[in-house]
């Protein structure tokens, strides 16, 4: 038996931060970075006769979460405590939800490979976060700040066999939750963070194996890696002779590998019961339609409008919608466009390339929509070819003026004067003998020699499809 012989299992449970003024339970500043413990009071620091009293802008945006996820929605709910000791937390257990999640029965359908998956979600429920521990290297202070304010906890059913699988669900998962206007979900202030639940068996088996949790994960890069070391680390196990034992683990990125924590707790051992300081959460049918009503275009939505009006790919119009700036910024530049899937191509390859990592913010290109319009229809009328594009397009990012001003400047329009062009490659072809015998041999890098020589001659201006056909003219006469 090897490693090709088993499969990963995993299932994950998300944390999002509201976008609440308030915390969960008090009237405290939900605000980040303010300097720790200015945002606290009796009640999230749990001290002796402070009573709760529940936030319910943060019932309205599990809801909506629920409702844009395709789950049913509880009708009649309560709160329970959840108990642990532990520094972060001041109570000694976190109100949150055991038997009645405020939503249940969901699901999110991801682009993987250009193929679609359903990914099952268990249940969404609210509960309040911890503070935070700050380790100083002479000890652990602990700022209390964060402490009460609202998160939704995400949990889906074992799904997910690959990291692109969790990857994919994750970015679905974020868009949906910023176009639902309930979270930011900036990794990195932690307003999105991710524990996986990862197990390994054998191919073909429908038992499920040991997990282990790997906690508050706050970055897709990490979330890979982890993941492929985790699996990794069990499956060697497994083939040792060993047993994989049921833990929480932490990734240690400047070490490269997952660490044990503690073993890993089971329902009963917090000891859940309701919350006797809490009223029952109940809502009306007309509240959840009225919720329902306060949703904007959601990004499945979205994509099949891409698919089929303006002829994208699946894979492409799943690649817009992750974001709600960009699709946005995607919809007003196609107004303009003559060719919308240049345009897509365009934005999933050199806009995000620019944008970079879309992991903390939601944001689009730092100018008018109508300007990558009119770079893309200068592209595709041909006055300058996607290599001049590129770079007509950095220019732009960095402050640059209209692409056409931009083009006039730096005398950038593509040269596709027949006779100027048949003459360079005309002297190319005769000066590089050994590449065209080597071209006529079957090597095709030859053949893209003499482009790149055609291109170097002409300052990278020439028209690379006339260039083509001319060489392949050129080529063909001295056979």
């Amino acid at each position: 038996m090897t490693a090709k012989d088993f499969e990963i299992v995993m299932g994950l449970e998300v944390h999002v931060e509201l976008n609440t003024e308030t915390k969960i339970f008090c009237g405290c500043s939900t605000a980040f970075g303010a300097p720790p413990n200015t945002q606290v009071c009796r009640v999230c620091l749990g001290l002796p006769g402070a009573l709760p009293v529940l936030n319910e802008k943060v019932v309205d945006a599990a809801v909506k979460a629920g409702i844009a996820t395709n789950c049913e929605i509880t009708l009649y709910g309560k709160q329970d405590r959840k108990n642990y000791f532990y520094p972060d937390l001041p109570k000694a257990y976190q109100i949150s939800q055991y038997d009645l999640p405020l939503c249940h029965g969901g699901y999110i359908d991801i682009e993987v490979r250009g193929e679609t998956r359903r990914i099952g979600i268990t249940r969404i429920h609210i509960e309040e976060d911890a503070g935070k521990l700050i380790h100083d290297g002479e000890g652990t202070l602990i700022d209390y700040n964060r402490g009460g304010v609202p998160l939704i906890e995400i949990v889906s059913e074992p799904d997910f066999r690959s990291p692109e699988e969790v990857g994919a669900y994750l970015r679905k998962l974020r868009a949906i939750l910023i176009y639902a206007g309930i979270s930011d979900c900036k990794m990195n202030e932690g307003a999105f963070r991710c524990d996986v639940n990862l197990s390994v068996r054998q191919r073909g088996s429908s038992a499920l194996g040991i997990r282990t949790e790997m906690k508050n994960l706050n970055s897709f890069s990490f979330i890979q890696k982890a993941i492929e070391h985790e699996a990794q680390r069990q499956i060697a196990l497994v083939l040792s002779g060993g047993k994989v034992v049921q833990e929480t683990r932490r990734w240690d990125q400047a070490a490269g590998k997952s660490v044990s924590m503690r073993t890993k707790e089971d329902a009963h051992d917090y000891r859940y019961f309701p919350d006797p300081d809490l009223m029952p959460i109940v809502i009306s049918t007309t509240k959840i339609s009225q919720l329902s009503s306060e949703l904007p275009q959601m990004p499945d939505a979205r994509k099949a409008h891409y698919i089929h009006h303006y002829g994208l790919s699946a894979y492409d119009a799943e690649q817009l919608v992750s974001s709600r700036a960009i699709a946005d910024y995607f919809e007003e530049a196609a107004k303009g466009c003559s060719n919308v899937k240049l345009l897509a191509n365009v934005m999933t390859t050199e806009v995000f390339r620019l944008l970079g990592d879309q992991e903390a913010s939601d944001s689009a290109p730092p100018f008018d929509a109508t300007l990558l319009a009119a770079l893309v229809n200068r592209i595709e009328d041909e006055t300058i070819h996607m290599g001049i594009g590129k770079k007509v397009l950095g220019v732009m990012w960095s402050g640059g003026d209209h692409p056409d001003a931009i083009i006039e400047a730096q005398d950038l329009r593509q040269i596709s004067d027949l006779i100027l062009l048949q003459s360079i490659v005309d002297e190319v072809a005769a000066s590089n003998l050994k590449a065209v015998t080597e071209y006529k041999e079957g090597k095709e890098k030859a053949f893209q020699s003499l482009v790149g020589q055609v291109m170097a001659r002409t300052k990278g201006k020439a028209n690379p499809r006339l260039v083509g056909e001319l060489l392949e003219k050129a080529i063909g006469k001295e056979r």
